[in-house]
């Protein structure tokens, strides 16, 4: 019975891992629906039928070793049917999970839902808590539940077979015993489960009518609920006007000076906290291997030279694929694998990683941030902590508030991240990397994703940055022409990586315009059109290709004047070689700030961002509250000195440790995950250690894991009939335990695996194989001794152990059997020292100790030694956490 009811609950549990799927798809189903590309019942039909083959996949894989590993009836037949009813309580439970993504909001809101819909489900399905035991006004619950149906089909299946359906079985006569009761009906009946075979094949029928019911009910969630509105957008409609600016034509005439209707964005008068600094690059080659061969190695950048001036803005451009990103990312210092040659200079000294990560800022295609901070603590986080120590505070909160003025954020200054519309992001990703006070700034396709007002009002920005004395460079694709005045240099490349511009732009582009007419083949250009779109048609890179016949545009160049020019300036003092006037760039320690700045800030940042993340901490304490007045009104008036009362006891227990930890684990993931790619931002630019920011993920949770259990064992511990204030705290201490360790244990999942799906996945599987080890189904007797091993190193059992014999262990002075009486003498009052009553004949007579101990190997007196194993446990998580942190990287460029 043990291992059918774990059977359900482990592929119950593997269903939940696609929560974060779902709600992944989700986001796409919002934009494809909303631009009509199908009928939402076309999407769900899709996901019904595409979680079919998985399902089938999974039944026929766990469900053969579970039967036959575990020596079930050996009969075809019910091989079988074993299987089906599995395979129908699996889509069912499957379409449970997607209708759940369907109505929640968020993945914080969605994973402890999930995993609080299991214990409900498992609590009445009849197993933990026999359907006899359950109060009346809740057994509906128990009839509802697609569990308690599967438990029913799979144990009458197993029972009524006719290696069970017999009298005599190990050498009980249970006919005689039992009124007539075969062996297989006695087991059955102590369930409280009916006989009659026919319940399988209602409970087959019950799982299909659950699937179909949530499959309707999911097509209803999203056709007619959507979670697409940003939670915060609060843009004032004074700063709404003055973003306005005139759309043009932008005829061949238009000049860079700004006209009454362009945004102005004043450059305010702050003292400079940076070091011009001129970017050489030289003879650039970047090799990786080639997928199909990893011998070979794909040359993806051939031979780059250029450079940036301090003041001016270069712009990196070509078709998809030419390698923008890939130059950008490798003068950057950013690329993680790969083969790069050539050299890479800032003013004219050979560039170290060190020196490129901390005079330079990056900006990213995608504005990832830690959106549970202010614009402005974002910016205050980035300036503290990146620029160096030596400088004064009030001259980094002075930059604080010039990236403020200059990006034009002062409306939006004090509003939290999350909810920014996508301009606002792109303009506060500017500013956390200007207030590091940057001598360089890479920006990669700052417009992407904007309208043409949104981009102008962005690039503006950029060119008042430029303007402070910084050195731009900006990779960007096929701008507007107004967009594309903005800048003073160009590096054009084709695909395949080699160059087929680069020089100054002149005035309205005129030295790139008359370049491309001066070679033969290639049209004029159209009045009024943008000379940023026909120079990518000229080399057949735009959306209308117009390149000249044979022409090969590198060659044209190698041998053009500019590229003359381009080796003359790389020659000068200051670019490709040492000038007194310019300073080499030498920093003497890794990271800007010091260890107690950035643990300072790492701290509160992670302790605001709980606080303001309601979804996830408030979450959790509601569930807690929920699951302790559940178990509370189930197990109110139990009698845990009778067979089946102990076990029921035993069995809440399991499920409250086990479900109060499941959604630490299940809730901290996607919070982590998101979090991740902000650190690996942080990092990459050398922000702080990660030991820090392991820090703040450890100090901050612990409150939090506290004050559940807390919430929880108040309510649940008189409920259900415990007594004893000390045994009361010290039953709350291990429970806080047990759910910091598996909140830890998400953590150390979230930062070592790619994905929060991939984590969700590997994590159920690892805590469901735990819980087969916690000693409570199977009991810790029953483990075959070739699993022990396992057993002794389960993490979870140690603190399972602890919380049972704290309620169930404790006998100060034990009874004695009295052989002429046949009952126990001198018990005591503790609930330990209690005979056992109604125990089946296999069992004996037996105290409520002894049993603890005997069946489930839970004593008392190896408490402070599961304590400090417990203890131990959550320490080597968070080592393996702070490693994961230190040496995985997933963010592959």
């Amino acid at each position: 019975m043990g291992v059918i009811f774990s059977s359900i609950m482990f592929l119950s549990m593997g269903q939940s891992s696609q929560v974060p799927t779902y709600l992944a798809e989700r986001d796409i189903f919002y934009k494809q629906r909303g631009a009509n590309f199908y009928r939402t019942a076309s999407y769900v039909l899709a996901q019904s039928v595409g979680q079919i083959p998985l399902a089938i996949a999974e039944t026929l894989i766990f469900g053969s070793l579970v039967y036959w590993i575990c020596s079930f009836e050996a009969d075809l037949w019910r091989f079988v049917i074993f299987l089906v009813i599995l395979l129908v309580m699996n889509l069912a439970m499957g379409m449970w999970f997607f209708f759940l993504s369907a109505v929640c909001p968020n993945g914080n809101i969605a994973s402890p839902v999930s995993q609080v819909s299991i214990l409900v489900m498992v609590i009445f399905a009849g197993f933990i808590v026999t359907a006899g035991t359950i109060p009346d006004w809740l057994i509906w619950l128990h009839w509802i539940s697609p569990m308690s149906w599967a438990l029913r089909a799979l144990s009458i299946n197993q029972y009524r077979a006719d290696s069970f359906n017999v009298c005599v079985y190990g050498g009980v006569d249970y006919c005689t015993e039992y009124n007539g009761l075969t062996m297989g009906e006695y087991y059955l009946q102590m369930f409280d489960i009916q006989t009659d075979t026919a319940w399988v094949a209602y409970g087959v029928i019950y799982a299909c009518a659950v699937y179909v019911v949530f499959l309707l009910l999911s097509f209803l969630a999203l056709e007619y609920i959507r979670y697409e509105t940003p939670e915060n957008v609060d843009v004032s409609e004074g700063q709404a006007d003055d973003d306005t600016y005139a759309l043009l034509e932008t005829p061949k005439n238009s000049t860079k000076k700004p006209s009454d209707e362009d945004v102005v964005l004043e450059l305010p008068r702050h003292e400079k906290n940076f070091v011009p600094v001129t970017v050489a690059f030289q003879d650039l080659h970047y090799f990786v291997p080639n997928p199909k061969n990893p011998k070979e190695q794909l040359e993806l950048l051939k031979g780059i030279d250029g450079h940036a001036l301090p003041g001016s803005m270069t712009a990196l451009m070509g078709s998809s694929g030419a390698g923008k990103t890939t130059l950008m990312d490798v003068i950057a210092a950013r690329k993680t694998g790969g083969k790069i040659t050539g050299k890479i200079l800032l003013n004219g000294y050979e560039a170290s990683d060190l020196a490129i990560r901390r005079c330079t800022g990056y900006c990213e295609q995608m504005d990832v941030h830690s959106e549970a901070a202010t614009i402005r603590e974002a910016l205050t986080f980035s300036s503290f902590l990146r620029q160096d120590a030596s400088i004064s505070d009030a001259k980094k909160i002075d930059s604080v508030n010039e990236c403020i003025e200059l990006l034009g954020l002062e409306d939006i200054a004090d509003q939290i991240i999350r909810g920014s519309s996508v301009e606002q992001m792109k303009r506060l990703t500017i500013g956390v990397e200007l207030a590091a006070q940057p001598s360089v700034l890479f920006l990669d396709e700052p417009t992407s994703g904007l309208d043409a007002r949104s981009a102008k009002l962005i690039m503006d920005g950029v060119r008042k940055v430029a303007d402070s004395g910084r050195t731009i460079i900006c990779t960007i694709h096929q701008p507007s022409s107004e967009v594309f005045y903005l800048f003073d240099s160009l590096l054009l490349l084709k695909r395949g990586g080699e160059t087929v511009f680069y020089g100054n732009l002149g005035e309205n582009c005129r030295n790139l315009i008359d370049y491309f007419e001066n070679i033969a083949g290639v049209s004029p250009l159209p009045v009024g059109y943008n000379p940023a779109t026909w120079m990518l048609e000229c080399i057949g890179a735009g959306v209308s290709n117009s390149a000249a016949d044979n022409m090969d545009f590198v060659s044209y160049f190698k041998n053009s004047p500019l590229c003359v020019k381009l080796q003359a300036d790389l020659a000068k003092e200051g670019v490709t070689t040492p000038s007194p006037e310019y300073p080499e760039l030498v920093f003497g320690k890794k990271r800007a700030a010091s260890s107690v700045t950035q643990m300072k800030f790492l701290v509160q940042r992670f302790y605001d961002m709980y606080w303001r993340t309601p979804s996830y901490n408030l979450t959790r304490l509601v569930i807690s509250v929920f699951l302790s007045l559940l178990f509370g009104v189930i197990f109110v008036g139990v009698d845990y000195a009778s067979y089946t009362g102990l076990n029921s006891g035993v069995g809440m227990v399991f499920m409250a440790s086990l479900f109060n930890s499941m959604v630490s684990f299940q809730s901290v993931l996607p919070l982590a995950s998101e979090e991740r790619a902000s650190f690996y931002r942080e990092r990459a630019s050398q922000t702080y250690n990660a030991f820090w920011y392991f820090i703040g993920s450890t100090l901050v949770e612990i409150p939090y894991c506290f004050l559940s259990a807390l919430i929880f064992t108040v309510i649940y511990y008189p409920m259900v009939g415990f007594s004893g204030f000390a045994n009361g705290v010290l039953f709350w201490i291990n429970l806080s335990l047990l759910i910091t360790m598996q909140t830890y244990f998400g953590q150390f999942f979230s930062y070592a695996l790619p994905s929060e799906e991939v984590a969700a996945i590997i994590g159920v599987l690892v805590n469901s194989i735990c819980f087969l080890f916690m000693g409570f189904s199977p009991p810790a007797y029953a483990i075959p001794s070739g699993y022990e091993w396992f057993y002794t190193i389960c993490p979870h059992r140690f603190a399972l152990s602890n919380l049972v014999s704290l309620v169930f262990g404790q006998c100060s002075d034990m009874p004695t059997w009295d052989e002429a009486t046949q009952s126990y003498m001198n018990v005591g009052s503790e609930l330990g020292c209690q005979p056992m009553a109604n125990s089946p004949v296999t069992v004996g007579h037996i105290t409520v100790k002894e049993y603890a101990e005997q069946y489930f190997g839970m004593d008392y007196s190896d408490h402070w030694r599961n304590f400090g194993i417990v203890i131990a446990w959550i320490i080597g998580f968070r080592l393996l956490g702070l490693l994961s942190l230190r040496y995985i990287n997933h963010q592959k460029r």
